[in-house]
């Protein structure tokens, strides 16, 4: 089983404005595969950069949100 070094929390604490397929990956514990298939599918925002897809950081922190809030 491989060991994620990298988790959400150290994505918040981060400035970069992109992350990679494979810092998502980490992050979320899962096969950078399955980055790839959110990204065509469409449900893991993306930009195109010459060759390069990245991840734009805010976006994808904000699919895993805490969206409650408290009356």
């Amino acid at each position: 089983m491989r060991q994620s070094t990298l988790d959400i929390d150290d994505l918040r604490r981060r400035r970069s404005l992109v992350i990679t397929r494979q810092e998502a990956a980490q992050a979320l514990g899962v096969d950078p595969r399955t980055i790839t298939v959110g990204i065509e599918e469409g449900t893991i925002p993306s930009v195109k950069l010459g060759r390069r897809v990245v991840i734009p950081r805010e976006k994808f922190l904000s699919l895993f949100a805490d969206d409650t809030t408290a009356d």
